[in-house]
């Protein structure tokens, strides 16, 4: 099991969007490393689901349930995509602010490469970052 988090501006596709769709393919990734994370991402990761921009939040929980095939958004044999369901939104949103506070959570990539889409947690950051959740599963 490995652990995972995606941004996504809201106004472009929000974690609203992702309920209301039931699933959805995590396309239009054009940087190679995020890219190399959707290639190693597995059927039953945890995704966290994070409003970039204007919330600048971890909104929810998501998890893969398709692996890395060709992006349909583009003929480029170099982009893949992957799917990902929702799992559960969080009861209240956990601000990039309150993450940048948590000493454990100083090198994670969120921090460290902002720019970057799609990004592998450790389970200790994963932990930690929804520990108030109450999430089952």
């Amino acid at each position: 099991m490995q652990y995972w988090l995606v941004k996504s501006e809201p106004e472009a596709f929000s974690w609203e969007d992702l309920e209301k769709s039931g699933k959805t393919a995590w396309d239009g990734v054009r940087n190679y490393q995020a890219r190399n994370h959707l290639k190693n991402m597995q059927i039953g990761d945890f995704v966290l689901f994070y409003h970039s921009v204007s919330e600048k939040a971890v909104v929810g929980l998501a998890k893969v349930i398709g692996t890395a095939y060709q992006d349909p958004t583009t003929d480029d044999t170099r982009w893949v995509c992957v799917d990902i369901e929702p799992v559960q939104k969080f009861a209240k949103p956990i601000s990039l602010e309150w993450i940048k506070n948590q000493p454990l959570l100083q090198n994670i990539p969120l921090i460290k490469q902002s720019r970057l889409s799609v990004m592998p947690l450790s389970k200790e950051e994963f932990e930690i970052i929804i520990k108030n959740q109450n999430i089952s599963f």
